[in-house]
């Protein structure tokens, strides 16, 4: 028995526990009158899913492809573009949320003067410069996360039953506004950490 045990965990790499949901998205950035700038999108008014919001490119991961993978193919679906349209730069951090999502972002440079993206799935777009972020901060928010248990729940299993003192969290929202645009949530907090990065190697 120990041997069969040693042989499934001696080459073994560790997962994430949980079953999350995948995605990835795209800081795609072009630059205008030699300054560089970030894509934004304003999602189509008759998707089902978050309606208008602003949001980067990107998307679901569908089975059997990476993460990197999924943040091109988006893009490009997305934004009406080639292979040759864009330059993948490189890797961003990535968020596991408390909501069982996990999100991966990359970097991007775009190399088409204009961009016309699908009306199925975006409104418009807009552009703002990465200038702004590093000389703005968000307005941060804390939401609070506290555990709700149903009626069924075993407190009688529990050392101190009700009284148990269990875990509560903390999550940051970040707001940034631009001109008539808001943009938050997981949005707002890869742009921030994106900038983050720049302003620590500046």
């Amino acid at each position: 028995m120990i041997l069969k045990i040693e042989d499934l965990f001696k080459e073994r790499k560790g997962n994430i526990i949980g079953d999350f949901k995948e995605s990835a998205v795209m800081i795609l950035i072009k630059e205008i009158n030699q300054e560089p700038y970030i894509c934004f999108e304003v999602r189509a008014l008759n998707l089902l899913h978050q309606p208008g919001d602003v949001c980067l490119p990107g998307g679901k991961i569908e089975p059997g492809e990476s993460a990197r993978e999924t943040s091109i193919r988006e893009t490009k679906e997305e934004l009406n573009l080639k292979d040759e349209e864009f330059e993948l730069i490189g890797e961003m951090d990535y968020f596991i949320s408390p909501y069982n999502s996990i999100m991966y972002c990359f970097v991007s440079r775009l190399k088409k003067e204009e961009v016309i993206p699908s009306p199925s799935e975006v409104d418009h777009l807009f552009w703002v410069p990465i200038k702004f972020f590093i000389e703005n901060e968000p307005l941060v928010f804390d939401i609070e996360l506290n555990p709700y248990m149903k009626d069924n729940f075993p407190f009688h299993l529990i050392r101190g039953g009700e009284n148990y003192k269990f875990h509560k969290g903390k999550l940051q929202q970040f707001f940034y506004q631009y001109e008539e645009y808001v943009i938050w949530g997981f949005t707002a907090m890869m742009v921030k950490r994106f900038v983050d990065i720049i302003k620590n190697k500046i």
